[in-house]
């Protein structure tokens, strides 16, 4: 596997643009020096695999700047990709030796990393580690049933307009902006990926962007420069309220 350490810009931890939302949130200055002693960046070309299912893993991280997915091969060859890694999410799993899934770069990926062992060390040894990862799990397991609801029950338009609102949510979130009024944000994935993350067809995925651009519940530039004018309206194509909740 072809990587390459990354000479980051943002090579302070005190100074890392997703400081607020890492594993490394709550620590404090002490703890950050020690994790700082066993870190490393690592970057990656749009379309690399990162890790594939099954493989070793000898680190755990998080995404720094970039998009990654996590993608499931069935049985019989075909793949579906089942969740996305975006800035401040974590990849790998503290005591579990494999790659549960493969996570390749959609876009150029640039990610903090941990040796393993050390790391598991950390975290028996420092609370808040061990405190911030259980919230970022109990989150993951939050946005896995949004997504199965998302998945069984929405329709395409819906699907569409809500993964516009989590990529805007997430994006505003970093930029420690509240997500609401106008928000603008590049699209991570294309229409194709769009498609294979939704369960819809190209065609489909196509004509529901360009039906939201004709109501003006957003604009494009280009083919990934999304502007929300509304956020609040983007929530209601999505069938959720303005807390993310589902509308019945």
């Amino acid at each position: 596997m072809a990587v390459h350490d990354a000479q980051f810009v943002h090579q302070e931890c005190s100074d890392c643009p997703i400081r607020h939302r890492a594993v490394c949130a709550r620590c404090d200055a002490d703890e950050l020096g020690k994790l700082e002693q066993i870190k490393f960046y690592r970057s990656y070309q749009a379309g690399q695999p990162v890790i594939w299912s099954g493989d070793r893993m000898d680190f755990v991280g998080s995404v720094v700047t970039g998009i990654a997915t996590l993608t499931q091969t069935m049985e019989d060859g075909r793949r579906q990709m089942v969740g996305l890694l975006l800035p401040s999410d974590f990849v790998g799993r503290p005591g579990r030796a494999s790659a549960a899934y493969d996570v390749t770069a959609t876009t150029d990926l640039v990610m903090c990393c941990f040796r393993k062992k050390p790391f598991e060390e950390m975290m028996l040894a420092t609370p808040h580690i061990g405190q911030r990862l259980l919230e970022m799990t109990l989150d993951e397991l939050d946005a896995a049933r949004e997504w199965m609801l998302l998945l069984g029950r929405k329709t395409a338009r819906e699907k569409i307009a809500s993964l516009l609102a989590i990529i805007a949510r997430r994006d505003a979130a970093l930029k420690l902006r509240s997500p609401k009024g106008a928000l603008v944000f590049d699209l991570p994935l294309t229409r194709e990926e769009m498609a294979d993350y939704l369960g819809l067809t190209l065609e489909t995925v196509s004509r529901q962007v360009s039906a939201l651009k004709r109501d003006d519940v957003i604009s494009l530039e280009g083919n990934r420069h999304v502007t929300v004018p509304d956020f609040d309206r983007l929530l209601e194509e999505a069938g959720d309220d303005n807390d993310g909740g589902y509308l019945v």
